[in-house]
């Protein structure tokens, strides 16, 4: 039953209106809350959707802020800061997406695709908030990560009472969101099932899709197919999530589908995106690189006024999520309230550049002119301007040889480095490392890290690339440094042959000052535990390997394994 009342957060006083009931074209009905000030005035709307429970959404009210890696940080907790919303004199309305919370309805599949379409009830929901007597007819989105995709679902489908939306850490291209460069990564698990210390998806009534779309018994062969993959079988969770789906609709969804396609297209906010003409400002931080390029591609995408913000590390906001709230209240009373506060007279695209701690601005990303460089793989672990001079027989490989982590607890690591720079050296773009590598079975990983090292022996993350070697096809829109592969086959490598590997290095954005090298790591798994890592979410790493593979790299004249980067063009930037 729909009701009302007032509480006092901080010394303000906030009207709530909780169980709101809010009609959807098909006759299911989604459950709101609504939060403003006692005054009784229409306000501009922010809403927020999501499967994760309004009422968790709530907390923001009650429970400081969290940073990982504190154990209180629920990575669900992510509709934003209420009493700042009302604060600014904005109605915060929190909705229970079909299938989930209070709502009524199924939601089939990730995102609903195969079902009502998440983007149809979103439509429906916005102009019945517009139509309320507390709401002036101006509505915005709020909220980050599964809200933020949202946002973007809402948009394409043009609902006309939505004036602008504002993105932060969303997520954009769902095959990269869950398999990065053919890697599985976990942390959708997270978010999906609640472990690790998520909440998770408040489940009502959600169902698999690929239960709906398969007889059982054809099911049951994909499967057992599935199950063939020794990196799958290796892992306990797999094997349960394979052998009871019912338990975990979604994860199993996801766990069957390893290559793109069409069950990714078909719920694909990029494939989406070119719908979307409102205005639309997007904000990512730095360390969340397969995150990063989904947001500066459907940038690029989308044809209404823009604004890309990249934030500086680390890479996770806190929960519940208070950051960038700052530049959101400026773009919604500038486009919801026509409140005239040079906004848009600001750069398109404003990247935070670690090292230097300066912005750059720009137009476009990358926002300065670029030239793609290349620092070569050299003997005694080293990195250089200069190619290798010498033939296979006298540059021998570097190589290790990974045993599953069923099995050990060590993560082997090859790594090669600059000599220190001698001036500052800024890089923003992509990147790509070609990798001419050997392997003695039929497929492995290649997971690549850079490092900025300082004279002190610090570490910071720069970027990250992936590749799971069976997936090394390149398609039609790589360009030097800029690899991109189509995902849509498995080739396994013929053990013993030497191939070119060519991983993309996800978007970034650093300057190695006088003194400091750059590093690169080179291994087949992750560390189980590391300073970076302890800083993303629960489970957020990647499906180790599950066979034991011997690995060569070669580097030599014929084989030039070697980084390219995006080394800046201004005076001063680049190693001499």
């Amino acid at each position: 039953m729909t009701g009302y009342s007032t509480l006092d957060a901080g010394g303000n006083t906030i009207a709530v209106r909780t169980d709101l009931q809010v009609p959807t074209r098909d006759g299911v009905t989604l459950v709101a809350d609504a939060y403003h000030g006692t005054t009784d005035k229409p306000r501009p709307a922010l809403v927020a959707l999501s499967p994760y429970g309004k009422d968790l959404q709530a907390f923001a009210l009650t429970m400081p802020p969290q940073r990982r890696p504190s154990p209180l940080w629920d990575g669900c907790i992510e509709a934003g800061d209420i009493s700042r919303v009302v604060a600014e004199d904005y109605v915060h309305v929190i909705g229970d997406l079909r299938g989930s919370g209070g709502s009524g309805g199924e939601m089939v599949g990730n995102y609903n695709a195969g079902g009502v379409p998440l983007g149809q009830d979103a439509y429906d929901f916005i102009e019945w908030v517009a139509e309320q007597p507390w709401c002036d007819g101006n509505v915005g989105m709020i909220g980050i990560s599964y809200f933020g995709s949202m946002q973007v679902l809402a948009a394409a489908e043009r609902p006309p009472q939505l004036k602008a939306i504002f993105v932060s850490g969303g997520h954009f291209d769902f095959y990269e969101t869950t398999y990065h460069g053919g890697i599985m990564w976990f942390m959708p698990r997270a978010a999906r099932e609640g472990r690790g210390g998520d909440s998770g998806i408040a489940h009502t009534n959600v169902k698999s899709r690929m239960q709906e779309l398969y007889a059982a018994e054809e099911l049951d062969k994909l499967v057992e197919a599935r199950l063939q993959d020794p990196d799958v079988a290796a892992w306990p969770n797999l094997v349960h999530v394979l052998k009871y789906p019912k338990n975990r609709e979604f994860w199993f969804d996801i766990v069957m589908n390893n290559l793109d396609g069409e069950w990714y297209e078909e719920r694909n906010p990029i494939s989406l995106a070119p719908n979307i003409d409102i205005p639309v400002y997007l904000q990512i931080d730095q360390g969340r690189g397969w995150t990063i390029d989904g947001t500066i591609e459907l940038f690029n995408t989308v044809r209404g006024p823009k604004k890309l913000d990249i934030g500086p590390y680390p890479p996770m906001q806190s929960r519940p999520f208070v950051e960038e709230h700052d530049k959101m209240f400026r773009w919604y009373d500038y486009w919801l309230k026509g409140i005239d506060n040079g906004v848009m007279d600001e750069p398109e695209v404003t990247t935070f550049v670690e090292g230097s701690r300066e912005w750059a601005t720009g137009s476009q990303w990358p926002p300065k002119d670029v030239e793609y460089r290349s620092l070569y793989l050299r003997p005694r672990h080293t990195l250089s301007f200069e190619p290798e001079g010498l033939d296979a027989a006298h540059a021998a490989p570097d190589g290790f040889y990974q045993a599953p982590l069923t099995v050990t607890d060590t993560v082997e690591i090859l790594s090669w480095n600059t000599a220190p720079f001698e001036r500052d050296t800024e890089l923003i773009g992509t990147g790509a490392a070609h990798l001419f590598a050997e392997i003695d079975q039929e497929d492995t990983n290649f997971i690549l890290r850079l490092w900025d090292e300082g004279p002190d022996g610090s570490h910071q993350l720069i970027t990250s690339g992936y590749l799971k070697a069976s997936h090394r096809e390149l398609d039609d829109r790589t360009t030097e440094g800029n690899p991109h592969h189509p995902h849509t086959r498995a080739v396994p490598v013929e053990p013993g042959k030497i191939e070119e590997y060519v991983l993309r290095l996800y978007p970034f954005a650093a300057t190695f000052k006088p003194g400091h090298r750059l590093k690169v790591e080179l291994s087949n798994n992750e560390p189980l535990a590391d300073k970076h890592n302890s800083l993303l979410p629960p489970d957020a790493f990647h499906l180790p390997v599950g066979r034991p593979v011997a690995h060569k790299i070669y580097r030599d004249a014929t084989h030039q394994s070697r980084l390219v980067l995006p080394f800046t063009t201004r005076k001063g930037a680049e190693q001499e």
